[in-house]
């Protein structure tokens, strides 16, 4: 039997990674209600800064060297935060509905790749950004009665990441993978070990369970995508990240007896198919942009 290809075997770490995101989302959403939202932001990033110290311990003097310390504390920043609303928000709301509104984040890294790395945006692709945010808005349902607070939460989140995105994309033209993971388990830990104190409720052993589950699969959901990054192209990745829409919405269903509803459903289709339009735009559109001006500049006629 052949082994699987370099470009198939970063396809299964992606679905692997997005399994393990969605894993450790519906394990914090069931910890919540037992101990609260930030003794699970403090699991998941104790968990992961204890796992990181370990696997590059023998290098870690020149790990924690980085070129970008001031970029690396804002990346920390924002991604602590991203994960602090998100948990808050698959607390109060369906999980499907949250993730659902959370995967806008790739178009608006498309928008914001734009306006703060100088990288080109066309109208098509302005009218997909503009799509998916109509797609949040209809999951959201800002101003009818079932309107909720929390729902506005992982659309906060989708732009803290988006710019904890766009930084690691600066940041990765010349820095170690493994320093920007170590930059931000450590801040995640350090800050939230500070705060759980205040926060800490009595552990029985069902709720030590979970904290455990969520620093487990928060972990490896991070080395994965590590992994299928450095085997395949990211613009290639990228459609595979809704397969986490799918999984949330199984986690819900069975273990939260959560369905979506037609608004979530409608809302949910808009966002995936924006994105994936936004992504064919910016992965075969630029290549057929590339190709049509080297056929120009072979034939030496710019109207060719």
């Amino acid at each position: 039997m052949k082994p699987p290809s370099p470009k198939a075997t970063a396809i299964l770490l992606m679905i692997g990674a997005i399994f393990c995101f969605s894993v450790m989302d519906a394990t914090a959403k069931a910890l919540a209600p037992r101990i609260g939202t930030i003794p699970a932001v403090w699991a998941r990033y104790a968990g992961q800064a204890l796992v990181v110290l370990i696997l590059v311990a023998p290098r870690l003097k020149s790990v924690a060297r980085s070129n970008y310390p001031m970029l690396q504390l804002a990346r920390s920043v924002l991604l602590m935060f991203g994960t602090l609303f998100f948990f808050f928000s698959v607390a109060n709301i369906g999980l499907t509905e949250a993730t659902a509104i959370m995967n806008i984040n790739p178009v608006i890294i498309t928008l914001g790749a734009a306006l703060f790395l100088g990288e080109k945006i066309g109208l098509r692709r302005v009218l997909g950004i503009a799509a998916a945010l109509i797609g949040a808005m209809i999951i959201i349902r800002p101003g009818s009665d079932v309107f909720s607070p929390y729902a506005v939460l992982p659309l906060i989140a989708a732009f803290a990441y988006s710019a904890y995105n766009i930084t690691t994309r600066f940041v990765g033209q010349n820095e170690d993978p493994w320093t920007s993971l170590l930059y931000t388990a450590l801040f995640g830990a350090v800050i939230m070990t500070i705060a759980v104190p205040f926060y800490w409720q009595p552990l029985d052993l069902v709720s030590a369970g979970l904290m455990c589950l969520i620093a487990v699969f928060g972990t490896m959901s991070q080395i994965l995508l590590i992994r299928a990054l450095s085997m395949g192209e990211a613009g290639m990745l990228a459609p595979f990240a809704y397969s986490g829409l799918i999984f949330a919405t199984v986690w819900g269903v069975v273990f939260f007896n959560e369905y979506p509803d037609r608004y979530t459903v409608i809302g949910a289709v808009i966002i995936v198919v924006a994105g994936v339009y936004v992504w064919y735009r910016e992965t075969f559109g630029t290549r057929a942009s590339r190709r049509l001006v080297a056929a120009q500049a072979k034939t030496g006629n710019p109207e060719s």
